[in-house]
């Protein structure tokens, strides 16, 4: 009889013992792995951008300051690095096409108007090359960003509405910004950014009635993405 109760308790003890074991292996199974950022990416986007641009006539006090502003839309590519310690590091190039535009009038010393004359500013397009850090909290990850920028930007002076010429050209300068990606899935990631460019500055010589020149352009924008991870 003894021996009968012994060996019960002796399988009910190992019976509960498989059962605790069971739940372990369930709560394992059901704990989520942290998302990781490494990998590349490929992404589109929009946005909208507005800027400060000034001539100045290099041998007379004589300036314009149009203020191009509009949409912008295009492409990027870049590739992340998740470190051990949560720390995302990455690079990235975008291209976007752009329709920015504005004119002002020419203004002489003292800021007085000049009668009949207008400058204005347009923006084909836009790209950059950029180095990027984050830190990842889970599938959120907010970043920074910075690098070397490019535009084609075209501009021309008219008298009484007839062109006095003007010139085209890409502009180089630096840009940083600053945004935040969420990971929807595994690979679908949106994003929401903002970033400051400083094109720098052009010098043209004499075009037509339109005497020796320069020229500058920065901007701000804002852009929405959203990407395919590999």
């Amino acid at each position: 009889m003894k021996s009968t109760i012994l060996t019960g308790a002796m399988l009910f003890a190992l019976g509960g013992a498989a059962f605790a074991a069971d739940v372990v292996v369930d709560e394992v199974i059901v704990v989520d792995t942290a998302y990781n950022w490494s990998g590349v990416y490929v992404g589109a986007q929009v946005g909208y951008a507005w800027g400060d641009s000034e001539l100045e006539l290099l041998e007379d006090p004589v300036t314009s300051n149009p203020e191009p502003d509009g949409i912008l839309g295009g492409a990027y590519l870049g590739y992340n690095a998740q470190l051990g310690n949560g720390i995302v590091v990455g690079a990235e190039a975008d291209f976007a096409f752009a329709d920015l535009h504005d004119s002002d009038g020419v203004f002489g010393p003292g800021g007085v108007p000049l009668d009949d004359q207008s400058f204005e500013v347009d923006v084909n397009w836009t790209a950059a090359v950029r180095a990027r850090i984050g830190y990842a909290a889970g599938r959120f990850l907010p970043y920074i960003a910075g690098g070397v920028a490019f535009a084609d930007v075209d501009h021309e002076a008219f008298t009484t509405g007839v062109s006095a010429g003007g010139g085209s050209d890409t502009f180089v300068g630096w840009t940083i910004g600053a945004g935040a990606e969420y990971a929807f899935t595994d690979n679908l990631i949106v994003r929401a950014e903002y970033r400051y460019t400083d094109f720098g500055s052009e010098d043209y010589a004499d075009t037509d009635n339109f005497p020796v020149h320069s020229l500058d352009l920065k901007t701000n924008d804002i852009r929405l993405g959203i990407s395919y991870k590999f």
